[in-house]
């Protein structure tokens, strides 16, 4: 399994935009790829900006060509999400999953998900 991880930050509001691109854009494109295995959103206040990052996980780099196009490396960033953010990576990093606890890579999202709130 592949993990790629894609960086940004924004202000608040932008953070809270962009949550709402990635739920109503993203998810429902990659839920409709083959191979796509899970994303996850994860925000993290700093100083009063809000750094982002997504973690999607997909069966191989080839399956990742479906969503990114045959330059791998670079971000898929949709202008409506670029007009939420202050700051992004134009560049992914890829990292191959050696070993994961529980089973095969990322389980469900906790329940509280969708709250903003730490799991635990």
């Amino acid at each position: 399994m592949i993990v790629r991880v894609w960086k940004a930050s924004a202000t608040p509001e932008g953070a809270r935009r962009y949550a709402e691109h990635f739920d109503g854009a993203v998810l429902p494109e990659l839920r409709g790829l083959d191979g796509c295995r899970a994303a996850y959103l994860l925000t993290r206040e700093s100083g009063g900006q809000v750094e982002i990052q997504v973690n999607t996980y997909w069966e191989s780099m080839e399956t990742i060509r479906a969503f990114a196009g045959d330059d791998l490396g670079h971000a898929v960033v949709e202008p409506a999400a670029q007009a939420a953010l202050t700051d992004y990576d134009r560049m992914v990093t890829h990292f191959t999953v050696v070993e994961s606890w529980p089973g095969e890579g990322p389980g469900p999202a906790p329940s509280n998900f969708d709250s903003g709130q730490p799991s635990g």
